[in-house]
């Protein structure tokens, strides 16, 4: 709980789904995420004392294990844990019920190259991904974020898991117009994320693209930018400029393959429509036509070629609102309770 993005945003839905639990996780810092959980009801890990730990943190990665085993969790008779890599890994006493919301499946897993080119040793990510696979056998039941998960979570743990949407923040977001004639990337800036592909695209077509969100590829993603006068990389912005810019824009682009898909219900809350990679869990919050299109070649030339022929005027955003409204936080958390019940 150390920056802002989809996973840290569904876990604050998870949290206020149970107002009265405390809260465990490897580093919190109050200041990027004070507004989505309490500080109060925070536990954070040894890890949380390190100097620089919450700006370095990828630095930190074979050190989580340890950390999320190190809690003790006597006392309890039920655990909710949302997890992208680690926090289903905890220890449990014999008897105690963990269920674990599971947004991926962990990367080093099944993108084992990226993780090796990444700067990680070969050796710490083979022993991380081997931990990563006893952990998975560990809570009680599993859950997926989405059908795309859910099949990823059978290819490389074996196990059946229970598919819950995530939510999208409807009250982030009021329906725009769509006036500012440019497409916009709302992202963290993530080499898997394929924002790179977008900004090319951009260029090819030459129609305006706005680059929001921070993160490590940013100096690469600038660099590929260059000084096009059609790509604008925002930085870090609020919520409030957030609104905004999505509910100005022609469209959001999601030129990655996703886990689930948050960006296009995002836009959708905003009464615009997106083009998406046609994989992944785009393809289950995206309604081909209604809500957006989709482009199946993951290049720049086509991608380009659909933002140049692309009708904004073809969507209504009434029925873009519609959509999301089906992905509420309300509809999200009545059920995730229904399933720890379930389980009990």
């Amino acid at each position: 709980m150390n920056q802002r993005g989809g996973a840290e945003r569904v876990f604050a839905h998870i949290a206020r789904a149970y107002p009265g639990a405390p809260i465990y996780t490897a580093l919190y810092d109050e200041r990027a995420t004070g507004d989505l959980v309490d500080a109060g009801r925070v536990r954070a890990s040894y890890l949380n004392a390190i100097p620089g730990s919450s700006r370095f943190f990828r630095y930190l990665a074979p050190f989580y294990p340890r950390a999320f085993e190190s809690f003790d969790f006597s006392g309890y008779d039920t655990i909710v844990s949302s997890t992208t890599s680690w926090a289903k890994g905890i220890r449990v006493p014999p008897g105690v019920v963990h269920v674990c919301y599971v947004n991926t499946v962990s990367r080093f897993v099944f993108a084992y190259d990226d993780y090796v080119g990444s700067g990680l040793a070969r050796p710490i990510v083979r022993r991380l991904a081997d931990w990563d696979r006893r952990a998975a056998m560990l809570p009680t039941r599993l859950i997926a974020n989405s059908s795309n998960v859910a099949g990823r979570i059978m290819r490389y743990y074996g196990r059946e898991s229970t598919v819950l949407h995530c939510p999208v923040d409807l009250d982030r977001f009021t329906p725009g117009r769509g006036e500012g004639n440019y497409f916009i990337v709302a992202s963290r800036l993530l080499p898997y994320k394929r924002i790179d592909l977008a900004i090319r695209a951009a260029q090819i077509a030459h129609v305006p693209l706005v680059v929001a969100g921070a993160g490590p590829d940013e100096r690469r993603l600038r660099s590929v930018a260059g000084n096009s006068p059609w790509i604008k990389m925002t930085g870090f912005i609020s919520d409030t400029e957030l609104n905004s810019l999505v509910g100005n824009a022609l469209a959001a682009i999601v030129p990655g393959e996703e886990d689930f898909g948050l960006v296009p219900l995002e836009a959708a809350a905003a009464g615009r429509p997106a083009i998406a990679f046609r994989a992944g869990g785009a393809l289950e919050t995206i309604v081909d036509g209604v809500t957006g299109s989709f482009f199946d070649d993951p290049s720049a030339e086509a991608l380009a070629r659909i933002m140049t022929t692309f009708d904004p005027r073809a969507y209504d955003s009434a029925a873009l609102r519609a959509h999301a409204e089906k992905f509420s936080p309300q509809v999200f958390m009545t059920r995730l309770r229904e399933i720890v019940q379930e389980t009990q």
